[in-house]
C-alpha cells in the first residue's frame, strides 16, 4: 500500500495484531509494524506512543459505552443505560466480522503480563468513566458504581464466552449477564 493510503491508524492496528500472533509481542519491533502497514515508522508515532498503545483501541469502548449511556431516555434507569451501553457494544465493537480480531487480541493481551496489567488499568479507567456517566443522568452513588461495575462484569464475562465460541450474538450474552448479576445481587 501507497504510504498516503487511508486509514492509517487501522492499518497499524491491524499490521501490529498479525505481527504479535506471528511472531510474539516481545519480538515484534514499531519498525516492523509501520513496515506492515506500508508506513513509516513516524506515522506509527503519530498515532500510538508505544507498541503497547496498538492493541489499546484508544478511549474508543470508554466514548462508545459512556455515550451510549447519555443517549438514553431521560425517564430510564439506570439499568437500562448499562443495558444501552452492552448493546451499543455489540453493535459496533464486538461484531460478528470482528470476532476474529478480538480474539487473537485477548490472546495476545492473556500471553504477555506488561499488557495484562495495562489491561486492568484501563478496565479501571472504563468503571471510572462509565460511573461518572451514570452520575450525570443522576444515579447517585452507591448505585452508579455499582450497576457500572455490575455491567463491566456483564462485558467482561460476555467477551469471554464470546471470544470462546463463534457465532453468538454479544449483545445477547452480556444482557443475560447482566440479569444474571441482578438477579444475584438482588438475592444477597
Amino acid at each position: 500500500m501507497a504510504r498516503w493510503d487511508p486509514n492509517a491508524r487501522e492499518r497499524l492496528e491491524r499490521a501490529a495484531l498479525e505481527l504479535f500472533v506471528q511472531q510474539g509481542y516481545d519480538r515484534t519491533t514499531v519498525a516492523e509494524i509501520a513496515e506492515r502497514a506500508g508506513l513509516a515508522k513516524s506515522t506509527f508515532f503519530r498515532h500510538f506512543a508505544d507498541k503497547r498503545e496498538v492493541l489499546s483501541g484508544g478511549d474508543a469502548l470508554v466514548r462508545l459505552l459512556t455515550d451510549a449511556v447519555a443517549a438514553t431516555p431521560p425517564g430510564a434507569g439506570p439499568r437500562q443505560a448499562v443495558e444501552a451501553a452492552l448493546a451499543a457494544a455489540g453493535e459496533r465493537a464486538f461484531t460478528a466480522e470482528r470476532h476474529g480480531a478480538v480474539r487473537e487480541r485477548q490472546q495476545v493481551v492473556a500471553a504477555n503480563p506488561e499488557l495484562t496489567e495495562r489491561e486492568l488499568l484501563k478496565r479501571e479507567a472504563l468503571a471510572t468513566a462509565l460511573t461518572a456517566a451514570l452520575r450525570e443522568r443522576g444515579t447517585p452513588d452507591p448505585a452508579a458504581g455499582l450497576t457500572a461495575e455490575l455491567a463491566l462484569l456483564a462485558l467482561r464475562t460476555a467477551l469471554a464466552t464470546w471470544t470462546a465460541r463463534p457465532g453468538q450474538d454479544f449483545t445477547a450474552l452480556a444482557l443475560a449477564e447482566l440479569t444474571a448479576l441482578c438477579e444475584a445481587a438482588t438475592a444477597l
